[in-house]
């Protein structure tokens, strides 16, 4: 238990959901865990229950980061977690032909100039000691096109490729600062509540949500944070610009037999 040792590691996002299972993970694993989230509330919380510090940051917000990195000059992890979906507020119009310029901004702001954000910072605060795990949260959807979500899809498709750039890039400089990315598939977060509700239909609906999933469940939070700890750990210090898909074989391609 003890994989982390040593390690400050920052976890953006960290209120909740998978950033929260990430912040749990790496305390109990001998990190120095810094939560960080604009919900200050909610990230002040889960910092007190794993006797973590809290850090508000809107990761969106470039003098955020500034004060951040003066708070905490130096660092051994990072999670890009922090996102969104542009569906927060309410039913939007996030397609191709309808999503208004305002809108796509929004997603792209938080998640894409988010994740760029704290590479940027972490390579700074990781540099003079010349090691670090740099890991972004991108998502299945950043693989493959979703019709609905376009700002979405390409602000985590983004992010998977600026993984690559940071990766390569340290590995330019000679620094042993790694970066990589995770792509969630279908992981049940709170995000999900809103189409599950809590009523007797709540198992069908949950089924009909993983239908095309070959393990046919929703991953669990937890479950992403063991390959968050796997490629925070010194264990996967040969692994720089990989992407992780957890997606219970969504991307593997059909089940399906072929035709006679």
């Amino acid at each position: 238990m003890d994989r982390l040792k040593g390690k400050t590691c920052l976890i953006t996002g960290a209120a909740r959901g998978i950033g929260r299972a990430i912040a749990i993970r790496f305390q109990e694993e001998g990190g120095h865990v810094i939560v960080t989230d604009i919900d200050e509330a909610n990230g002040a919380a889960i910092a007190r229950e794993i006797s973590a510090q809290f850090i508000k940051l809107d990761v969106a917000d470039e003098t955020d980061w500034l004060r951040l990195a003066q708070q905490v000059p130096t660092l051994d992890v990072l999670v890009n977690n922090a996102g969104i979906t542009g569906f927060e507020t309410g039913v939007v119009a996030h397609d191709p032909e309808h999503a208004s310029l305002e809108d796509w901004r929004a997603v792209h702001r938080v998640n894409l100039d988010g994740t760029f954000l704290g590479c940027r910072y972490a390579i700074g605060a990781m540099k003079g000691r010349g090691a670090g795990s740099i890991i972004n949260i991108s998502s299945r959807s950043g693989l493959v096109g979703i019709p609905g979500a376009a700002a979405y899809a390409s602000s985590k498709a983004a992010v998977r490729n600026h993984t690559k750039t940071v990766a390569l890039y340290c590995a330019q400089q000679g620094w042993r600062i790694r970066c990589n990315s995770i792509h969630p598939g279908a992981i049940l977060t709170p995000m999900w509540e809103a189409m599950l509700g809590d009523g007797p239909d709540r198992d069908t609906r949950m089924a009909a949500l993983v239908a095309d999933t070959p393990l046919k469940r929703f991953g669990t939070v937890e479950e992403v944070a063991a390959v968050a700890l796997m490629l925070a750990s010194d264990e996967a210090a040969y692994m720089t610009g990989t992407e992780v898909n957890i997606d219970g074989g969504l991307l593997a391609g059909s089940a399906a037999s072929p035709g006679g």
